[in-house]
C-alpha cells in the first residue's frame, strides 16, 4: 500500500509526520506523495482540505484519514496519542471506506467553463457594492437577491461556514447541496426568501450577475477572481470522497461535542 501525509506544519504536527512516516514504513507500506492508497492529514479539518485539493484528480483512488493537533475536527477524528494504534490499523489494511457527496461548480466566463469541486463550500461576494444575483433553479428563474453574499455548501461542509450564517445540519451521507444567504436586503421593495434552501442531487441552481461587477469567489479555502462572469452553475458532483474509517464515526454524536458538550 502506497500512503502520503499532509501536516500543518507546525512543530507538534511535524513530529506526528515523522512518526508516522518512519512507523508506515517499518510496516512496509511505501511513501508515495503523486499516487497514494491512502493519505494521513495530521492538523485540522483545513489540513485535510488541503489534502483533498492536492488529491482531487484521484478521488476514485484515494482515501483519506485526520488526525487533529488541535480542536476536535469533523474531519480530523483521531488523535495524537492513538497514532501508533492508527499505524497498526492501516498497516494491517483493517479499514473500511466511506463516500460523501461533492459539490461542483461551473464558472462560465466568454463561453468557456472551468469547473471545480468543493469538499465544505464554494462562496460568491461582491468586494465593494451589494451583490446583485439573479438565482435560477432547475434553469427557473427563483429570486434575485441582494446581499453581501451567497454560500453553497455540502452535507459535510455544512458545519463549516454555512452554520455561521444561519443554515441547516445535514448530515454527510446525504446527496444534497445548500443555499445559504449572507446578510440578504429585505424590505418592501427587495425581497428574497430569507431561508437556506436544501436541493437534492437532480437539481442545479444557477447564479447570473445582474450587472457589471467584481466578484471574490471561493472554493474551499481556494480564492478564485472572475471579472466577466456570465454564470455560475451548482450541482452534487458525480465524484465523491472517499474517507478510511476504522471504527464507527458517530456524526450527530461530533456534532453535539463540537458545538454543545463544554467537557
Amino acid at each position: 500500500m502506497k500512503f502520503s501525509i499532509q501536516s500543518r506544519n507546525d512543530s507538534q504536527s511535524n513530529e506526528l509526520m515523522g512518526l508516522a512516516k518512519n512507523y508506515l514504513q517499518d510496516f512496509g507500506l511505501i511513501l508515495d506523495e503523486l499516487e497514494p492508497d491512502i493519505v494521513i492529514s495530521i492538523g485540522g479539518d483545513g489540513t485535510l482540505l488541503h489534502a483533498f485539493h492536492n488529491h482531487v484528480k484521484r478521488l476514485d483512488k484515494v482515501a483519506f484519514v485526520g488526525i487533529h493537533t488541535g480542536h476536535l475536527g469533523f474531519y480530523a477524528d483521531w488523535k495524537p496519542s492513538e497514532l501508533e494504534k492508527l499505524v497498526l490499523c492501516i498497516a494491517k489494511n483493517q479499514y473500511r471506506v466511506v463516500e460523501y457527496p461533492l459539490l461542483e461548480v461551473n464558472v462560465c466566463n466568454n463561453s468557456e467553463t472551468t469547473t471545480y469541486l468543493a469538499l465544505n463550500e464554494a462562496t460568491i461576494k461582491s468586494p465593494s457594492v451589494t451583490l446583485v444575483m439573479d438565482v435560477f433553479l432547475n434553469d427557473r428563474h427563483f429570486e434575485r437577491f441582494r446581499g453581501d453574499g451567497l454560500c453553497i455548501s455540502t452535507p459535510s461542509g455544512s458545519t463549516a461556514y454555512n452554520k455561521a450564517l444561519g443554515g441547516a445540519i445535514i448530515h454527510p451521507t446525504l446527496r444534497a447541496i445548500q443555499i445559504t444567504e449572507m446578510a440578504s436586503i429585505n424590505n418592501r421593495v427587495f425581497r428574497t426568501i430569507g431561508s437556506s434552501l436544501v436541493l437534492p442531487d437532480h437539481h442545479t441552481c444557477t447564479l447570473k450577475p445582474v450587472r457589471t461587477q467584481e466578484f471574490t469567489m471561493t472554493v474551499d479555502h481556494i480564492q478564485l477572481k472572475h471579472d466577466e462572469l456570465e454564470s455560475i452553475i451548482f450541482r452534487v458532483a458525480k465524484e465523491r470522497v472517499r474517507f478510511a474509517r476504522f471504527r464507527p464515526f458517530p456524526f450527530w454524536e461530533r456534532v453535539h461535542d463540537s458545538f454543545i458538550s463544554n467537557e
